[in-house]
């Protein structure tokens, strides 16, 4: 892990985003902690995707702000993304991994072993000398996980990371996700999966039309929900 000044908590402040005339978030306030991992959740087109993306410092609030550790400033090394669909580099596994520690200021002569160990990580050891593109879907998303995991994140934010993958492949990665935050990595997580939520969150954030609806512990937000949406929700209802 990173010395120096954390990240946390996030903090966003009545943060909103706009694309035109379409809210994506509307006066989000809420607070990303240490802890077990904290899954987004809500139906399609809630903004759990903008929200990770504003936490990450990808795009910036066109209203209210998102602080870090306290700081304004969305510039740092301590966050790292996995997007749903991420795009492997013309390499070989290992030299994606390379990359990713090469743009960090690792030293060459200490890549190797940290190659090999961040591949064998994420189960991939095997596979190290293998184009990256040529590894199949969930090959492919456990090799994006090793090369965040390469930056030594603080924050680990994932953007639904399993949604295409079959039952094989998305334990594969879940079971990566609870060793990254029992290592002491925040893990911020967009599912659209209620089974996969409740196998890996400590807290949920319930989102509906890019409003919080609800924040709870997560074993208190799926037996007792607060709200008449997140109730609707659990129930398999449609909420919009």
């Amino acid at each position: 892990m990173h010395g120096g000044m954390s990240d946390l908590p996030i903090t966003f402040e009545n943060a909103t985003v706009r694309a035109g005339a379409i809210t994506i978030l509307d006066r989000v306030s809420l607070a990303i902690t240490q802890g077990e991992p904290t899954l987004l959740i809500g139906p399609n087109g809630s903004g759990k995707s903008t929200l990770i993306r504003l936490g990450m410092g990808l795009i910036e609030a066109s209203e209210g702000r998102v602080r870090w550790g306290g700081r304004a400033n969305a510039d740092s090394p301590r966050r790292a993304m996995v997007f749903q669909h991420p795009v492997m580099l013309r390499r070989t596994a290992a030299d994606n991994i390379a990359y990713a520690l090469a743009s960090r200021g690792v030293p060459r002569a200490e890549q190797a072993s940290r190659i090999d160990a961040l591949l064998d990580q994420v189960g991939l050891k095997h596979l190290k000398d293998r184009p990256a593109r040529r590894l199949s879907g969930g090959e492919q998303q456990r090799m994006a996980l090793a090369r965040a995991l390469a930056c030594d994140p603080e924050v680990l934010f994932l953007d639904e990371p399993t949604a295409s993958l079959d039952p094989a492949s998305t334990k594969a990665v879940e079971d990566i996700v609870r060793a990254t935050a029992l290592r002491g990595v925040k893990v911020v997580m967009a599912s659209h999966d209620l089974g996969q939520a409740k196998r890996l969150a400590g807290d949920i954030v319930f989102l509906v039309r890019g409003r919080v609806i609800e924040q709870a512990r997560a074993e208190q937000f799926f037996t007792s929900p607060a709200t008449q949406e997140a109730k609707a929700f659990l129930r398999g209802d449609l909420v919009i």
